[in-house]
């Protein structure tokens, strides 16, 4: 079984910067299309960026040309670069595979946008 563990999140002011990394166990990391999915109170997780094994990536809408979705498959890590922040951005942040996520998720990564 994989093991995700994300990390890079805190609290930033609207407008700021955060850049979350994840680190993924094993030895497939760069087979398969990885994703970025958040969860915020009260509402269900959602998709919010993809990149697939070769480098394509896709966007939720509300967070293109903000967010950068990249990877390392040499260090089998996976990175969300978060730009000009803002409140509806926060949440807990969770790395997975795409376009089928493992059954195991990680603990994920809170990342509060506040003034």
């Amino acid at each position: 079984q994989v093991q995700l563990v994300e990390s890079g999140g805190g609290l930033v002011q609207p407008g700021g910067s955060l850049r979350l990394s994840c680190a993924a166990s094993g030895n497939l990391f760069r087979l398969y299309g990885m994703g970025w999915y958040r969860q915020a109170p009260g509402k269900q997780r959602e998709w919010v960026a993809v990149i697939t094994s070769e480098g394509t990536t896709n966007y939720k809408a509300s967070v293109k040309g903000r967010f950068t979705i990249s990877r390392d498959n040499a260090k089998n890590t996976l990175y969300l670069q978060m730009n000009d922040l803002k409140p509806e951005d926060t949440a807990v942040y969770y790395c997975n595979r795409q376009p089928t996520p493992y059954s195991d998720w990680g603990q994920g990564t809170q990342v509060t946008v506040s003034s």
